[in-house]
C-alpha cells in the first residue's frame, strides 16, 4: 500500500518519525509535513503567500517539508507532489489527545479531514499525553488498523480519528469504537504587560473535561482504551432541515 504521512508538529517530530519508520517496514511511505510546528491551526490554508517545498532527509523515505499548514501539506501532496497517488493518508502521531471539541482545532485531525474531502481514505492518530514518548505503541496499532481498512468501506467524506493511551501495551484495556464527545475545554488567558507598558494576553492552561458516557472518545481514552471514531466532514444538522423548510424569510 502507498501511504502519505503528515502531521502538525513538524516533519522532524518524534511522533511522525516513529510512524514513518513503522509503516515503511511493510508499505511505500511518502512524508509531506510542515517545516515547523503548526499545532492548533485547525483547517487553515495558505492563500496570500507562496508555499515552498524542500526535500529533507527522513531515513530512506522520500520526504517533503512544506512552509504551510497541515491542510496545505495534504493538498499539495495529493495534487502535486506524490505520484502515483497514495491509497491512504495518515496524520500523526500527535502528542496529546484529539478528542471532544479538540477535533475543531487540531491540525492533525484537519489534515485527515482534508484528505477525506479530496476523496482519499484517511486516519488521524494521537497519543493521550502531550509529553508521551510511547509513540511506538500507537504506530504499531496503526499498522494493525491498516490491515482492517481494506475491508472497511468508509462513506464519502468520512475519516477515522484514533487516540491511543500513553501506556505500555500491556496496560491498554482494548479498543473501543466511540462517538465524539462534546465536553468543553476550560481555558485561561494571562494578562501581561510588555517593556513598553502595553498589555498583551497569552493563552495559558487548558483542562479537558469529559462526559459521563463510556461510549464517548475522551471517557474511553481516559479509562485506558484505544478509541476509534468515524468522523464525517458534512456538518449539516439534518434534523433541522425539515423544521426549517417552511421558513418565510
Amino acid at each position: 500500500m502507498k501511504i502519505l504521512v503528515t502531521n502538525d508538529d513538524g516533519i522532524h517530530h518524534p511522533g511522525i518519525c516513529t510512524l514513518r519508520e513503522e509503516l515503511a517496514q511493510a508499505h511505500d511511505v511518502v512524508v509531506v509535513a510542515p517545516d515547523r510546528e503548526r499545532s492548533a491551526v485547525g483547517h487553515g490554508i495558505t492563500l496570500h503567500v507562496p508555499l515552498r517545498v524542500f526535500s529533507v532527509d527522513h531515513g530512506k523515505t522520500q520526504a517533503f517539508a512544506v512552509t504551510g499548514t497541515p491542510a496545505d501539506c495534504v493538498k499539495l501532496g495529493l495534487l502535486e507532489l506524490v505520484d502515483p497517488k497514495p491509497d491512504l493518508v495518515v496524520s500523526g502521531i500527535n502528542p496529546g489527545p484529539n478528542v471532544g471539541v479538540n477535533l475543531n482545532y487540531s491540525g492533525t485531525v484537519s489534515a485527515a479531514r482534508e484528505a477525506a474531502i479530496l476523496g482519499y481514505k484517511a486516519v488521524a492518530i494521537s497519543v493521550s499525553d502531550p509529553d508521551a514518548t510511547l509513540f511506538l505503541t500507537a504506530a504499531r496499532f496503526m499498522s494493525q488498523l491498516i490491515g482492517r481498512l481494506d475491508s472497511l468501506e468508509l462513506p464519502k467524506n468520512t475519516f477515522l480519528n484514533v487516540n491511543v493511551p500513553a501506556r505500555p501495551p500491556e496496560d491498554i484495556r482494548g479498543v473501543k469504537v466511540c462517538r465524539q464527545g462534546l465536553a468543553r475545554l476550560e481555558e485561561a488567558f494571562y494578562r501581561r504587560t510588555d517593556p513598553r507598558n502595553l498589555v498583551y494576553y497569552w493563552q495559558g492552561s487548558q483542562t479537558q473535561f469529559y462526559g459521563e458516557s463510556d461510549d464517548e472518545d475522551g471517557v474511553a481514552l481516559a479509562a485506558g482504551y484505544i478509541t476509534v471514531t468515524p468522523v464525517r466532514c458534512d456538518m449539516t444538522e439534518y434534523s433541522m432541515l425539515a423544521r426549517m423548510k417552511d421558513w418565510d424569510l
